[in-house]
Formats: C-alpha cells, sequence, structure tokens
C-alpha cells in the first residue's frame, strides 16, 4: 500500500498508508489527521481538503481538472501547487507522496 506523508501547518508530520484508488483526503480523514475537513464527501465540491503537493510530485498526480481549479478559487492562500485532496487519487506512483495541509481550510 503506498504511503503518503501529510505535513500539518503547526510542524506535525503523520505517514500513513493509503489503499489504491482511495485519495488523498479518504487517508487524511480515516487516520483522524486535522487540517482537512471533507465536508462533502469526495465531491469536489467544497474544497475543505485543500492541501498542497509538495514541489516534486507536482508531475506525478498531475493537474487539477476544470472543476477542480473552479474551485480552488475558493480556498484561502492558493499557490500553484494547491490541489483538493480528494481529486489525487492514490496509486503505486504516489508511494512517498508529500502532501502539506494549510492553515485554515475557510
Amino acid at each position: 500500500m503506498p504511503t503518503v506523508i501529510y505535513k500539518t501547518h503547526d510542524g506535525g508530520q503523520y505517514e500513513v498508508e493509503v489503499p489504491n484508488g482511495s485519495n488523498v483526503m479518504v487517508g487524511a480523514l480515516d487516520n483522524m489527521i486535522d487540517g482537512i475537513l471533507g465536508e462533502c464527501g469526495g465531491a469536489c465540491a467544497c474544497a475543505t481538503c485543500h492541501c498542497y503537493v509538495d514541489e516534486a510530485w507536482v508531475e506525478t498526480v498531475g493537474a487539477a481538472g476544470e472543476m477542480e481549479q473552479e474551485m480552488l478559487t475558493c480556498v484561502v492562500d492558493p499557490q500553484p501547487n494547491s490541489r483538493l485532496g480528494c481529486q489525487i487519487v492514490i496509486s503505486d506512483q504516489c508511494d512517498g507522496l508529500v502532501v502539506s495541509l494549510p492553515t485554515s481550510q475557510y
């Protein structure tokens, strides 16, 4: 199972195994990692799973789709490496993926 590394805004770091076919949001919720709320349940409708993909992983996870780009206009402090965790599907290629969580999802 691939490992995803979640870095919190306050310096915490969590390495968790996330099943293939799942996503970054579910990995955080299933492991009770603060910083991802996932209020819409992964429907790409709320942006409460906003995260920053580590620069080394941007190409691997790919670019945000059109609907995701629209939702990212609603986040606090968007960056070029901003993504919605619900839209980053985990595969073996994501083993070691590093994402940082913003200070706030509001």
